[in-house]
């Protein structure tokens, strides 16, 4: 093993969260090297994020125009599926990294291809392709942004079976006759959407009560109810056993709690995430192996003056955009606190990931889409706040009328009643996935219900529903003629 090289800072992971740390104590002039064992760009680039709306949105576009009239007739019919495949490989650079490399390299960031551990204090060893190794060391920080990895529960012939993750469901080449999907999560119902749309027999199998249980509960009964108009089969309250497969190329038999029996030619365990840490030598440092990384508001880890975690490792938010959050806060803390300048940590400060908390928004891109930020109405009253949730069916606002013929849909807002502000949103409807930023500035900003009564929404959009929402809340409802 040769000398250390030493750097201002080592990034553990070249996903979207490792490369805005780099691309932030870069741009303060901090001496960064990466360290990425996979392609860099991460999960979300190759495998999550990029290819399911790649794959998702040439079927919610056939959706919508199927309820546009002097359009429907002109998109029945199969999707070009071989164009589809086309357009989400290209969206992932056909799996290949170069220019995310250039990219890194143009900045003065030094990639360091193979497997990084920690070996001690600010120091990390990376094992490269060839099995050679050398060791990288910190003068400030060392910062882990090694993501996640699919979950998959270890049922009887769980192996055998050779179940699809979400790396397999973003990746396939061609859409399997009968594809089963257990899970209610956020990729259980994108990719149900998708694989329906784009020729298969879906059946969801969920052990709870709804999809998208971290939503508001009418989230997921739209979806739910959408997916089966579209032909899946959605179940909800039941429980797998075991799972069998005969052969290479034999159809999967999922058993079911009681002895009932779905059969499908693949099968995709959408259960949850688990952190990539097992190996990355978090016990050289007195760390727990395999589990998630807890930190401060800062994303540094406490007891640890040069150690931080963030993205999904931390588990505050498993979303791309909330790692890349958390990345230019921590990074801004990295540089702060290199100059040794004083940090500003109270909420909402510089360096204070507050909006994981506070104000951290979602979108799913299912048919119809759902998005929300902040509480919901259960979270909000679980945390002690006196809130009012108001209601207003999204499919009566005049923009979405025109939108879609039948556009179905609903939005709630959650509104602290003691202060006057929203603590929450969400919105489910066709294109509703749009609406959720402007939801997410009333509720980072505090913005005070009197005020946001003057953010003026252009006639005839969807967002007038911020009108309808305010109207109802301040007891102000017109009828259908007045509001034209």
């Amino acid at each position: 093993m040769t000398e250390a090289v030493e750097y201002d800072v080592v990034v553990l992971g070249g996903g979207p969260v490792g490369e805005n740390i780099v691309d932030r104590t870069r741009a303060a002039g901090l001496s960064t090297a990466l360290v990425e064992s996979e392609l860099v760009g991460g999960e979300c680039s190759y495998w999550a994020c990029v290819p399911s709306k790649a794959l998702l949105r040439p079927v919610l576009a056939r959706a919508d125009a199927r309820r546009v009239p002097g359009l429907a007739g002109a998109v029945e019919g199969s999707l070009d599926t071989a164009a589809v495949y086309a357009h989400r490989d290209y969206w992932t650079g056909d799996w290949k990294d170069q220019g995310q490399i250039d990219w890194l390299e143009s900045i003065g960031a030094e990639v360091h291809r193979g497997h990084g551990r920690l070996v001690g204090v600010r120091k990390v060893s990376v094992t490269g392709p060839d099995g050679e190794q050398h060791v990288l060391s910190a003068r400030h920080a060392v910062v882990v942004a090694t993501g996640t990895r699919a979950m998959v529960p270890d049922l009887p012939g769980i192996a055998g079976a050779r179940p699809w993750t979400s790396r397999e469901a973003t990746s396939a080449r061609k859409a399997p006759g009968r594809l089963v999907i257990v899970g209610g999560s956020v990729v259980a119902s994108e990719m149900a959407t998708a694989w329906q749309g784009l020729g298969s027999q879906v059946t969801v199998l969920v052990r709870g009560s709804r999809l998208l249980p971290r939503m508001e509960p009418f989230a997921g009964e739209f979806v739910a109810d959408a997916l089966r108009e579209a032909g899946a089969v959605v179940r909800t309250g039941v429980a797998v056993e075991a799972v069998e497969r005969d052969g290479s190329t034999g159809p999967v038999r999922v058993v079911l709690e009681g002895g009932e029996v779905v059969e499908g030619d693949e099968l995709l365990m959408a259960t949850g995430r688990a952190p990539r840490t097992e190996d990355i030598g978090l016990d050289t440092v007195g760390l727990t192996p395999g589990g998630w990384i807890g930190v401060d508001e800062t994303c540094q880890v406490p007891g640890f003056d040069w150690l931080y975690a963030v993205g999904d490792v931390n588990h505050r938010a498993l979303l791309t955009h909330q790692g890349k959050y958390q990345a230019r806060i921590a990074g801004a803390a990295i540089v702060a606190r290199a100059a040794g300048t004083p940090l500003d940590t109270g909420a909402w400060g510089a360096h204070t990931a507050t909006a994981d908390t506070r104000a951290l928004p979602q979108a799913v891109f299912t048919d119809p889409e759902a998005a929300a930020v902040g509480l919901t109405l259960a979270e909000a009253e679980q945390a002690g706040h006196r809130v009012r949730a108001v209601d207003y069916d999204l499919g009566r606002v005049s923009g979405a009328g025109l939108y879609a013929d039948g556009y179905r849909g609903r939005a709630r807002m959650i509104v602290d009643l003691d202060r006057e502000v929203l603590l929450g949103a969400t919105f489910v409807g066709p294109g509703a996935a749009e609406l959720v930023h402007a939801a997410t500035i009333a509720v980072a900003g505090e913005v005070p219900i009197a005020r946001l009564w003057h953010a003026v929404p252009a006639f005839p959009t969807v967002s007038e529903i911020w009108l309808r929402l305010l109207e109802t809340y301040r007891g102000q409802g017109l009828s259908s003629e007045e509001r034209r």
